[in-house]
């Protein structure tokens, strides 16, 4: 197996990318979030019985989305770091666990502004928040992992196991509304959406403006990384003809 050392130089200079395709990018996000906001706060019908606090519900699921999305790269990541241990594939785990972590973040705060006036509660330890909550911090402490050991090899191939463990959660999450009793209404059934047309055309407008969010954000992180990684190999340079 090649170690990560051989890669790091090379993946700190090769490109994020042109400016042409990342200029793109964020130009058809930004249309893409323009859009869903249209569609959730004009397209959308207005829920009979939850009213217009049931709109939180296009943000929610989106943002649970990328969550899932994001700590999939996680995973991935990790298992090519343990495989090849090349250095982008650990940075590609780091970055998309930040993205994780944020939308993870969205969808514990939405979540409660939307039960409250449904459950008539903040929260409650129901299956589908707990196991969420559980990964929230299960990923928070991946971090804090990556932040409290030095910079390393053996540091990255801690944060890669340990990754690879916590993904164990995702599925104890979104079977969680189907193996226990939940008050968590199930958006997606063997049946299909229980949703109006519009609400179903919606919430899709949401999850392609969110998915196009993370690879906006993804893309901007691996470049302040490439930046680092770039600036240490400039110091080392100069400290070597000093």
């Amino acid at each position: 197996m090649t170690t990560d050392t051989q890669h790091a130089d090379t993946w700190a200079a090769s490109p994020a990318g042109g400016r042409a395709g990342f200029t793109a990018l964020a130009a058809l996000t930004a249309a893409a979030l323009v859009g869903a906001l249209y569609m959730v706060f004009l397209y959308a019908p207005r829920e009979r019985e939850m009213g217009e606090v049931q709109r939180i519900f296009y943000f929610h699921v989106a943002s649970a989305w990328l969550a899932m999305v994001a700590f999939a790269v996680v995973f991935a990541g990790s298992i090519l770091y343990l495989w090849r241990g090349r250095l982008r594939h650990d940075r590609w785990a780091a970055a998309a666990a930040e993205i994780g972590v944020l939308f993870t973040t969205i969808v514990l705060v939405t979540g409660p502004l939307w039960a409250r006036p449904v459950w008539n509660t903040w929260w409650t330890w129901d299956p589908r928040l707990t196991s969420s909550l559980v990964l929230w911090l299960m990923y928070l402490v991946y971090l804090v992992l990556r932040g409290s050991l030095p910079e390393s090899p053996r540091m990255r191939q801690f944060s890669a196991v340990y990754a690879v463990v916590a993904f164990a959660d995702i599925p104890i999450v979104f079977f969680s509304i189907r193996w226990w009793r939940s008050m968590h209404p199930v958006v997606v059934s063997s049946q299909g959406m229980n949703l109006e047309p519009e609400m179903v055309h919606t919430l899709v407008a949401a999850c392609v403006a969110f998915t196009l969010l993370f690879a906006l954000l993804f893309r901007l992180r691996l470049g302040v990384e490439r930046a680092r990684l770039e600036a240490q190999r400039l110091r080392r340079i100069l400290l070597e003809r000093e």
